[in-house]
């Protein structure tokens, strides 16, 4: 079951707004905040909800499907399963006490409009230089490896990839490095290298780099008869969609290889090091992701491209409940567009029909 996104009013007087978002029936997040929606160029300040009496007098104001939750640095961002006002995060900062004492904590819910109208001084969201040592492992297998001198090196088997940031000497970020012969090579064997590239993407953060430039995989006289172009070009496209989680960086050489492997390094590392991320890691500690589950319009078009016969929009309302009339005619409306219904009646009474369409590659 999917996640939910609850909106109630109190009556607290700074703070009449609680938020949350629940799945079955457990709480992944909790706040309370100035308003229900923040609006264009808007943040809200929210404290995060350390008790909940369940005898508090809140009246339902919204509730929406959360299709996706995720964490981008410091911040949890959520996506609503509707059209509109979709898009929002929670920006988690710790602040230091003037005088000292306990650093405290600042949550602020911005949505997709305030984000775009809002100008940071920092132009990244992790700033590798607040990170002093980076402890980093090469696998003992590396011949030539790659220089990080800003950074504590040592040597040791890999279970998985070429270079590994440590922190306590856990591997929380991996990269696999691919020349531009190592790559040909490891096609003659693709099924191994597919093998190789699953444990990797396995990993919280992981990265496959290639000292080569993309364009070099399809140049006939770099490949000097290995391999033809094509199948260059159909074995690199497999390898992304197969894996389509692990990042894949031509990075032209090695000397930019290496550069962009520190770079990595160094803002996994700043990740692991924020202490501002703590209600972000707990929410997502609870977030349970069901495979398979499809976000409302998604299950709208299976339901209506399955559809045997002709149907009313009440009938297939009835079959997608959570989803409005509105928002349930635009998306019949599309398909419409797109040729996959037909809909040549009006009126309370009038059906939509599949389109029959015909087969891959046959002549329309």
């Amino acid at each position: 079951m999917r996640p939910v996104w609850i909106v109630e009013r109190t009556q607290h007087r700074r703070f009449p707004i609680r938020i949350a978002i629940e799945q079955d029936s457990r709480l992944i997040l909790a706040v309370r905040a100035q308003s229900p929606w923040p609006g264009p160029g808007q943040q809200v300040f929210c404290l995060r909800e350390r008790h909940n009496d369940p005898e508090e007098y809140r009246e339902p104001l919204e509730r929406v499907e959360v299709a996706h939750l995720a964490q981008v640095g410091r911040k949890l961002t959520v996506v609503l399963d509707r059209s509109s006002r979709k898009r929002c995060e929670f920006l988690v900062l710790r602040k230091e006490r003037k005088g000292g004492g306990e650093p405290f904590e600042q949550v602020f819910f911005r949505t997709e409009s305030g984000i775009r109208a809002h100008r940071s001084r920092a132009r990244a969201e992790l700033l590798p230089s607040a990170v002093p040592a980076i402890s980093i492992a090469v696998d003992s297998g590396e011949r030539y490896p790659w220089r990080f001198p800003q950074a504590a090196v040592v040597r040791r088997k890999l279970a998985v990839g070429d270079y590994a940031v440590l922190d306590g000497g856990r591997e929380v970020a991996v990269v696999e490095r691919k020349s531009f012969d190592n790559l040909l090579a490891d096609i003659g064997s693709i099924q191994a290298l597919h093998h190789q590239l699953e444990d990797l993407a396995r990993l919280p953060a992981a990265a496959l780099v290639i000292e080569a430039q993309y364009g070099d995989f399809l140049d006939e006289r770099r490949l000097a008869g290995r391999w033809p172009a094509a199948h260059m070009a159909r074995s690199l496209a497999e390898l992304t969609a197969l894996h389509p989680h692990l990042p894949v960086v031509f990075a032209g050489n090695r000397k930019l290889a290496n550069a962009w492997c520190a770079s990595f390094f160094a803002a996994c590392a700043t990740r692991e090091a924020s202490p501002q991320i703590e209600l972000v890691r707990e929410a997502l500690a609870e977030y349970v992701v069901e495979p398979g589950v499809q976000g409302l319009e998604a299950r709208v078009r299976a339901v209506a491209l399955e559809s045997e016969g002709a149907f009313t929009l009440r009938e297939i309302a009835s079959l997608v409940p959570e989803i409005s009339i509105v928002r349930l005619r635009r998306v019949l409306d599309q398909l419409v567009e797109e040729g996959m219904l037909a809909h040549p009646g009006r009126g309370r009474g009038a059906r939509w029909v599949r389109v029959p369409q015909p087969e891959p590659g046959a002549e329309r």
